[in-house]
């Protein structure tokens, strides 16, 4: 008898374990044109990442209308939380690597994807619209591991509690809970007759990678920072900003999710099956070498092969894809200014107060009682 049950098994294992990406894509560094390409030519399991690094190039473009067509694509999609995705199920199996899930993307970076919608909402006067993206965002960071950490965005709160208070309602609790979560500065009474409401953000935000003997731990590591406050000048004016978010922060006081012990339960098994297919192969030599045993060396020997074909295709990486342009930090100002054209000066302040970049935006108040939404990011083109 002969172990050819063992070997038809270990090369389906080795079939499924080892298949590729047969999509090859050529990058222009441009997140929209290569998004465009990627969706259309790319895994359909990535189009809600390209999507997203899509809203955030066309927030910085001032393309608006189309970061809110790509955020309404993306927001059902992360909002459903896929459960059912068959491609999810399958990353859930020994077989099959994180990766191949589709894409929602981390909290931190769901957030964002609400936030921004918030913003757009806000620009096009949709107050109510705006506050329930806000509180979304919120919801999105509610359940971390540690629960001090658990919903403590610092804007998203204040934004929430600027909504209601603008729309003639009571914002003081969400005022008072931005006030308990701010780390590095508190933001200022909300001010009702504000018609200009400037947001900003500035640095670049986490990005991920993998630790652990089969890359099974996913880590967070800054991005590249160099503003660290902000100066805001219209005419003789100036108005100082500090963030009142972090990304960096918020991506790495979230605790385990629930996929790391999944991965670790695969990284356990991968181990296991490699030492005992060692083990297993090393016998069937022994059995081997005396001659006098040569089935049962045959069958311990491709049991031990078996064993490692299986190891090999157990696929314990953690998922590392991401938002990869996003800011690292984000702050705010609402001003009240009479109607006319104004320009507003940027200046983004590295720590020791030094101006590294100046940003102008320019737009035009017709109606001082409603608000005019001016979006400004270090990374504006």
């Amino acid at each position: 008898m002969k172990p050819v049950w063992a070997c038809t098994l270990a090369v389906s294992l080795l079939a499924a374990g080892c298949a590729t990406e047969r999509t090859r894509l050529v990058f222009t560094g441009d997140p929209i044109v290569d998004g465009r390409n990627a969706i259309q030519s790319g895994p359909p399991r990535d189009r809600v990442m390209w999507e997203d690094r899509m809203v955030a190039a066309a927030m910085r473009r001032g393309l608006f209308d189309d970061a809110k067509v790509w955020l309404d694509e993306v927001l059902p999609r992360i909002g459903g939380i896929i459960a059912n995705d068959s491609d999810a199920k399958k990353a859930r199996g020994l077989f099959h690597a994180e990766s191949k899930k589709s894409f929602i993307g981390e909290p931190y970076e769901r957030v964002m994807a609400y936030y921004y919608r918030g913003v757009l909402y806000w620009r096009d006067g949709e107050l109510d619209n705006a506050r329930a993206c806000f509180r979304s965002a919120q919801f999105q960071d509610a359940d971390t591991e540690n629960k001090t950490y658990a919903a403590d965005y610092v804007l998203l709160d204040y934004l929430d509690g600027f909504c209601t208070a603008k729309l003639g309602a009571d914002g003081s609790d969400c005022f008072k809970r931005a006030q308990g979560n701010a780390k590095t500065s508190v933001p200022p009474p909300y001010y009702p007759k504000a018609n200009v409401m400037v947001f900003l953000e500035f640095g670049h935000g986490p990005l991920k990678f993998a630790t652990g003997e089969y890359a099974q731990e996913l880590r967070f590591r800054p991005g590249a920072v160099s503003a660290r406050s902000v100066l805001l000048r219209l005419g003789p004016q100036s108005f100082p900003l500090v963030a009142y978010d972090d990304l960096y922060f918020q991506a790495t006081t979230r605790g385990g999710r629930a996929v790391d012990h999944i991965l670790a339960n695969k990284a356990v098994f991968k181990k296991t099956t490699d030492i005992v297919g060692d083990a297993a192969m090393i016998s069937g030599l022994a059995l081997a070498s005396t001659g006098d045993h040569n089935e049962a060396a045959a069958i311990v020997g491709g049991l031990g092969l078996l064993t490692k074909i299986v190891s090999a295709a157990t696929v314990a990486t953690a998922d590392v894809r991401e938002w990869d342009n996003l800011p690292q930090y984000l702050s705010f100002a609402a001003l009240e200014l009479p109607p006319g054209t104004h320009e507003l000066f940027v200046d983004f302040l590295d720590g020791s107060g030094r101006t590294l970049v100046t940003k102008k935006a320019t737009f035009t108040i017709v109606d001082p009682k409603k608000d005019t939404v001016v979006f400004v990011s270090e990374m504006n083109n």
